[in-house]
């Protein structure tokens, strides 16, 4: 597939599979792992300071297979392949993330929460590629007006921040593709072999995973995160916040909180009061799944085990070439 399929192609990878970039769950040990399986591993710069993504980026270049003898070699800098940044333009810092992924060798960008125009170009002229997140047909075409090189097009069934249009993965891929002539990754709901061909076959050339990914051994998810996950149903999730950003999260006491006020009409600043500051890290990162902001798509209803990355990628490769072979038990 690496030598036809364009995605392999624009970011060297073996099978067309990235890994969504995540807040508190998706950093250096993990993108390093995704490349390693010859797969697009994406740091998650959302949830991080300047510093913290520097310190990633350098984990990642630690921990990628190719670079280990190149630490011995005191005349030779170690590469990044295969391990990009996804940064969320809606965050003060966006700019200073850019630069100091820039100034450690990162070449792929996937910015999203923002228009395409703001640093497209910019990024471009210093020979990275882009790629911008949407989730309706019209922003799609805003994207490749603004020179990306492909556009992740997310539909309603992901986790963590959503669309206000609530359009699902389903239908939103082939308007996508009919809407833009770049290359289209699809998003939201992905989780197994069945979904990647699925994906395919609406016309899309690559896939993007982020709650999979939630529940692999590398990600560095909390053990009750990930447990939840494992647990959840298919009532699990629910999107909430409206008020303020749309995000899909997994139902706990603190979702509970936000749905007695949503109910009851609560305006935006009692909502903000009850969100307050951390609320994703406490659950997500530190564990506290009662009272943390836990976010994961609709597909973790489909996921019930903990692999490695590399056995996850070897199993979604299987089951993808099974699924096109219509090999059902």
């Amino acid at each position: 597939m690496k030598d036809s399929n364009i995605i392999c192609q624009l970011f060297d990878i073996d099978f067309p599979i990235i890994q969504g970039g995540m807040i508190w769950v998706s950093g250096g040990k993990l993108a390093a792992a995704c490349s390693n399986a010859g797969i697009l591993g994406l740091i998650g710069a959302g949830s991080m300071s300047v510093d913290i993504l520097r310190a990633h980026i350098l984990k990642a270049q630690l921990l990628i297979d190719k670079n280990k003898d190149k630490y011995n070699d005191k005349n030779s800098i170690p590469e990044i392949p295969r391990v990009g940044v996804n940064i969320p333009l809606l965050y003060s810092q966006a700019k200073e993330q850019i630069e100091v992924a820039l100034s450690l060798g990162i070449k792929i960008f996937f910015t999203s929460a923002g228009s395409p125009k703001t640093y497209t170009t910019y990024l471009k002229d210093r020979g990275a590629k882009v790629v911008h997140v949407t989730s309706t047909p019209e922003l799609a075409i805003k994207c490749q007006d603004a020179g990306v090189d492909a556009v992740v097009a997310e539909g309603f069934e992901a986790g963590g921040h959503n669309g206000r249009d609530e359009i699902t993965t389903m239908v939103l891929i082939p308007q996508v593709v009919k809407a833009v002539k770049i290359p289209v990754i699809a998003a939201g709901g992905i989780v197994n072999g069945d979904s990647i061909a699925a994906a395919f076959c609406l016309g899309a050339k690559g896939v993007q995973m982020g709650s999979r990914f939630i529940a692999t051994k590398e990600s560095s998810a909390h053990q009750n995160f990930k447990d939840m996950i494992l647990n959840s149903k298919s009532d699990s999730t629910m999107l909430a916040l409206k008020k303020l950003v749309p995000v899909r999260l997994l139902k706990n006491s603190f979702y509970n909180k936000v749905k007695e006020l949503e109910d009851r009409c609560a305006d935006k600043e009692e909502l903000e009061k009850l969100l307050g500051k951390g609320r994703a890290k406490l659950g997500m990162l530190d564990g506290n799944v009662n009272e943390g902001e836990l976010e994961v798509g609709q597909g973790c209803a489909l996921i019930d085990d903990l692999p490695s990355v590399k056995e996850l990628v070897q199993q979604l490769k299987e089951d993808y070439t099974k699924t096109l072979r219509c090999e059902y038990p």
